[in-house]
Order: C-alpha cells, then sequence, then structure tokens
C-alpha cells in the first residue's frame, strides 16, 4: 500500500511486552469514566444534590471534553513527547477517578469528572499513535484489539457499578475504576523513564524522525477533513441513537419499553463484530472508500426501514443502524495508515477526532430539537440519514492511498514552506 509497515510483522510480544500492556490497559480504561457513572447516579443523588440541568451537563461533558482535548493533544504531545503526554493523561484519569468518588458536592463532582475526561481525551487521540510508534508492523490487529477493549470498557462498568453500588455504595462502585486506571499508570511510567533515558543518550530514533513543517497546514488536508468527516458521521449518529433510540421505537414501531431497552442493546452490539473485523479489513484495502460507503449503505437500509416499514423486522432496523458506525473503526485506522510518522498520526488524530466529537457532540440535541419542533421522528431520521450520506465525499477522497504528509508537501499553499 505505500503507507503501512511492509516489513515482516514481528511476534506480538518480542521486545514490545511492556507497551502491548501499556495499551491494553490503556485501551480498558477509555470508556469507564463515561460508562460508571449513570448507572448509580440514584445513589449519587442520595448525598450530593442532582438537579436535572446538572444530569444533564455531566452528560455533555464527555464529548465536549474529547472535542477540546482532541485539538489540544498533538500540541501537548510535541511540547512534552508521547509517552510523557500519555502518562499525563493516564495519571489525570486516575486521580479524576478516585477524586469523583469522594466528592461532596456537585461543584466537586464536576470537577473531578473534568480531570477524569480530560486525561481520557487526552489519551484518545494519543494512543492511535503510539500503536503506530510500537506496533507499524500490526497496526489492523492492534486497532482491533483497541476496538474491543473500549467495547468492553464502555459494556462492563454498567454491569457491576449498579449492583455494587446498591450493595457497597456509590463511592466503592466508582473507586473501582479509579484502581484500574492506577493499574494503568505503571507501564506508562516505565515506557517514560525508558524513552527520557533513550533521548539522553541520544539513541531514541523515533523522535528524531523528521517532522515536515507541512503539518502546521493540516486545516488544509483533504485526507484530514475526509476522516473527520466520517468520524463526525459515526458519532453523530451514535450519540443520537443511545440518547433517542427507546422513544423512536416507542412511537413509530410501538415497542413497549423493555423491548425499547432491549433493542437498544442489539443497537449497541451490532458494533461489536465490526470494531474487530473491520481494522483487518481496513489494513489490507488500498480503497478504504469501500469501507465508508458499506458504512452509509447501512445507514439508509436501517434508516430508511424505520422510515417506511417501522413496526415490520424492527429488529433488522435497528442491527443495520448499529453497523452504521463501523465508520468509526475505518477513522481509527485512516490515522495511521494515511501518515507516515507517529508524529503526523497525533496530528490526524487530534483533528479528526476534535472535529469528529464536536459535531457528534450535537446528535442527540439536534435530533430532540427536531422533535420538539415537528413532534414526530421523520425529519430527525432523515438528519440521522443526511449525515450519513456526509461520509460519501469523505470515501471519494479516502480511496486514493496517499499520506497526509505527502498530500500538505505537495499542495501549493504550503509551497516554499516546507524547507
Amino acid at each position: 500500500m505505500g503507507t503501512v509497515s511492509t516489513s515482516p510483522a514481528l511476534p506480538l510480544w518480542r521486545g514490545r511486552a511492556l507497551a502491548l500492556t501499556g495499551i491494553v490497559l490503556l485501551a480498558l480504561n477509555l470508556r469507564t469514566a463515561v460508562a460508571s457513572l449513570s448507572p448509580v447516579l440514584d445513589e449519587i443523588g442520595a448525598d450530593v444534590p442532582l438537579s436535572s440541568v446538572g444530569i444533564g451537563l455531566l452528560g455533555t461533558l464527555p464529548p465536549i471534553s474529547f472535542a477540546v482535548f482532541g485539538l489540544l493533544a498533538p500540541a501537548i504531545a510535541r511540547r512534552i513527547g508521547l509517552e510523557t503526554a500519555l502518562l499525563v493523561g493516564v495519571i489525570a484519569m486516575a486521580i479524576g477517578h478516585l477524586t469523583r468518588s469522594l466528592s461532596t458536592s456537585y461543584p466537586m463532582l464536576l470537577a473531578t469528572s473534568a480531570v477524569a475526561l480530560a486525561g481520557v481525551g487526552v489519551c484518545n487521540v494519543l494512543l492511535p499513535p503510539a500503536v503506530k510508534r510500537y506496533f507499524p508492523d500490526r497496526i489492523g490487529s492492534l486497532t482491533a484489539i483497541v476496538s474491543a477493549l473500549m467495547a468492553v470498557s464502555t459494556a462492563l462498568p454498567p454491569l457491576i457499578a449498579a449492583p455494587v453500588g446498591a450493595t457497597a455504595g456509590w463511592r466503592v462502585a466508582l473507586v473501582i475504576w479509579g484502581a484500574l486506571a492506577v493499574v494503568a499508570v505503571w507501564p506508562w511510567i516505565a515506557l517514560w523513564r525508558r524513552e527520557r533515558r533513550a533521548v539522553a543518550a541520544g539513541a531514541d530514533e523515533t523522535i528524531a524522525i523528521d517532522q515536515p513543517e507541512a503539518l502546521a497546514g493540516i486545516w488544509h488536508s483533504k485526507i484530514a477533513w475526509a476522516s473527520a468527516v466520517v468520524f463526525a458521521a459515526s458519532s453523530f449518529n451514535a450519540y443520537a441513537l443511545f440518547a433517542w433510540l427507546p422513544e423512536i421505537l416507542a412511537d413509530r414501531a410501538g415497542v413497549d419499553p423493555f423491548a425499547g431497552g432491549a433493542l437498544l442493546s442489539l443497537y449497541g452490539l451490532a458494533g461489536f463484530p465490526s470494531g474487530i473485523i473491520i481494522p483487518l479489513l481496513a489494513v489490507r484495502l488500498k480503497n478504504l472508500g469501500v469501507l465508508v460507503y458499506a458504512g452509509v449503505a447501512f445507514f439508509l437500509i436501517g434508516y430508511g426501514g424505520l422510515l417506511l416499514a417501522p413496526a415490520t423486522a424492527t429488529w433488522l432496523w435497528v442491527i443495520c443502524a448499529g453497523l452504521g458506525p463501523l465508520l468509526y473503526p475505518v477513522a481509527l485506522v485512516v490515522i495511521n495508515v494515511r501518515t507516515r510518522t507517529h508524529r503526523g498520526s497525533a496530528a490526524l488524530s487530534g483533528f479528526t477526532q476534535g472535529i469528529g466529537y464536536s459535531i457528534g457532540a450535537t446528535g442527540p440535541f439536534l435530533v430532540g430539537l427536531s422533535h420538539q419542533l415537528t413532534g414526530e421522528w421523520t425529519v430527525a431520521l432523515l438528519l440521522l440519514t443526511l449525515l450519513g450520506l456526509a461520509a460519501i465525499p469523505a470515501g471519494m477522497v479516502l480511496s486514493r492511498p496517499r499520506t497526509m504528509e505527502d498530500e500538505l508537501a505537495r499542495s501549493p499553499l504550503r509551497e516554499g514552506e516546507v524547507r
């Protein structure tokens, strides 16, 4: 392909056990700060006064944090180094988790949640560059592992938090995930120390890799915008449906609340296999547009079914809508296969996730607003379909196997600035 290492794949553990451990533990922590809170809000409310507005603010904090730190993380990594930035991010997650469990007021709960989510936001962006740096020969398999573990970190906390919160209290239910974050700190301390020794000895070749100054013009990159649009289409639809799918199904298909909850779980589970399979396919395809078009097709089938025949084979439309966000693992792979260096990967990751989460965060609001204004869900479903269709031009850009650095180096807007 020219964008992925063509050298023979090394054994996964050879000389990289510490990096693999760090990446695995980090991926296991990337969604616990979000998924562990809502199941114990009732218990928290008994000790910490929570208003509807306050709960809503806690709910909007994750995508806002991911968007803000998505844009800031590459600059942080350039300033202090990849390993140092990841170490800071993991420590912030651990501190946020642990101090959140000690909250005695809503401002403290909000502030400590913001600390944890800031750490998540930094690590969201810098994990793909870490995969590229330590496993350039296994980008597909490592991205699949990361996607699977992130799914676990989303699904596991609600299963554990509610029963633990009911029996041992909400503080214990939250501190469990702080302990897991503390465990994730240790391999990154070791990687940071190893990086510092390598820098001091002048032996760290990866840090010395040329970083094209053209990356400063990432806002002019078609690849960067295509990657961001693919990510945004996925996150907008996923956030919106996780917020509104049971209500949509109740009104359009007549399902009861129990069935609506089950179908929401089915929606979430539908994306799990694609998170594993898509990265393995993507690194073998020169034309990544094919996968983007597949995601758009699933959106069209799912939303088309909910618009035209919602009460017929409702489960099928839900599964198809849930397969549409296969665009998310596609975007994660694009970050690595359409860049040459881990610094380029960090820049593209920050741009993709910063823009993508900013748009995605508006999904629940815009879908809810359209329903409030019209009194039904047709416009909302058409809006979701439109956001899915927006990925088609992005797929056309990503169909060409070239790197962002090469694209920017050839850009007329950057001529004369690269050297």
